[in-house]
């Protein structure tokens, strides 16, 4: 059986009504993506991963629901998932225009506005294909002083040692990063109470769609710092970025914010390196010590 094939058996299986695959959709670098039509008329969008490891689609779809359920930013209807695939609603992509951009960062703002119970997530959940740790010891709901502790515990030193360990960090990038771990307190800005977080916001997954409202995909929801969001569009672009970013603060002020970027891009840049390789290990040693510069 073809994977091809078999996508369409087994979202048809999961959906209860035969579907057929329309075509590729482009975008992903994990995950292979469809369109497939419905008998009645309609289309879905399916993604697979034949050896996704347990509950990897199970954590999106969590994410997406949880997101969605703030009533804040739009995300696609989870139509269906098992172990190895996920059905959504299909979004027609449409321009990115200006007004839609200025929406998404109202969106952002009143997103980041709802309290997590803690840092983190007590369900496992991904970055690309990459777990992130459990939160454990640092997992202290409702503690703003404890991000710092958590940050450096649990989303940079782990990608850090994996990034090392795989030849893509040089000794004085490595350095760098360890000394922001250690002085992140004084790098961090205010104390920042655990906000509901997007955790992988890339333009990838920001799909501006035709009826002038973007979505926003492939979350790694959890418990963190809202400025972790607008950092990772800054560090990969986005269509009027300075419109989304804007309108944000124009609801949600945050202040000194643009000197803390380098700080907030060293979590995307370290599991870049973990996958893509030694490029990004420089540029999360670059980073490092712009955010040390900072201080």
């Amino acid at each position: 059986m073809s994977g091809r094939a078999g996508l369409a058996d087994r979202v048809a299986a999961l959906l209860g009504e035969p579907v057929t695959e329309a075509g590729p959709v482009s975008g992903g670098s994990i995950c292979r993506a469809a369109r497939l039509r419905r008998p009645r008329g309609g289309t879905v969008f399916a993604k697979t991963l034949p050896d996704a490891p347990p509950g990897f689609f199970a954590a999106e779809a969590a994410g997406l629901r949880l997101l969605g359920g703030t009533g804040t930013v739009a995300v696609p209807e989870v139509l269906a998932a098992d172990e190895r695939t996920l059905v959504l609603e299909w979004v027609e992509p449409g321009p990115a225009t200006p007004a839609a951009a200025e929406r998404l960062g109202r969106e952002l703002a009143a997103l980041h506005s709802v309290p997590a119970p803690a840092y983190g997530t007590a369900h496992p959940a991904w970055i690309g294909s990459l777990p992130l740790p459990l939160p454990g010891s640092a997992r202290t709901p409702g503690s703003p002083g404890r991000w710092p502790v958590f940050h450096a515990e649990q989303r940079l030193l782990p990608f850090l040692r994996q990034a090392a360990d795989n030849g893509s960090m040089a000794p004085a990038d490595v350095r760098a990063v360890e000394r922001v771990c250690e002085l992140l307190p004084r790098l961090c800005g205010p104390a920042q109470p655990p906000a509901l977080i997007h955790g992988d916001l890339w333009s990838g997954n920001v799909l501006f769609a035709a009826d002038g409202r973007a979505r926003v995909v492939d979350p790694a929801a959890q418990g963190g710092h809202p400025e972790a969001d607008l950092a990772m569009l800054e560090l990969f672009g986005c269509p009027h970025l300075d419109r989304v970013l804007a309108a944000y603060e124009r609801v949600r002020p945050l202040p000194g914010r643009r000197e803390r970027v380098p700080l907030h891009q060293l979590h995307p840049l370290l599991v870049h390196a973990v996958l893509f390789g030694a490029g990004y290990g420089a540029a999360a040693g670059r980073a490092a010590r712009e955010a040390l510069a900072s201080a």
